[in-house]
């Protein structure tokens, strides 16, 4: 059964950074490309970014790139996403998922994503 376990959010001043981790489980990790999802408050669903099973194929959102990176370690089953220069607009629940973008327009989408992670970006 598939288990992803976000950590790292928490209160951050504009123009800090934060690093995301997702632990994965339940599943071959090595065989999936995965993405970040985030959901401010009020709002639907955005696709940030995503990384392919070796990590050769990796797209941004425009609002994050060029500020987020994302990388994984499929010996340690582990997705992560460093957040640079973060901004208030970037505060939301952020979700990692199985899948690459348009996974948060799936009809299962809470099957494949963990419970997330609170980024807030206030001063």
């Amino acid at each position: 059964q598939l288990q992803l376990v976000e950590s790292g959010g928490g209160l951050v001043q504009p123009g800090g950074s934060l690093r995301l981790s997702c632990a994965a489980s339940g599943f071959t990790f090595s065989t999936y490309t995965m993405s970040w999802v985030r959901q401010a408050r009020g709002k639907g669903l955005e696709w940030v970014s995503h990384i392919s099973r070796g990590g050769g194929d990796i797209k941004y959102a425009d609002s994050v790139k060029g500020r987020f990176t994302i990388s994984r370690d499929n010996a340690k089953n582990t997705l992560y996403l460093q957040m640079n220069s973060l901004r208030p607009e970037d505060t939301a629940l952020y979700y990692c998922a199985r899948g690459g973008s348009g996974v948060e327009r799936l009809g299962n989408f809470r099957l494949v994503r963990g419970q997330g992670t609170q980024v807030t970006v206030s001063s």
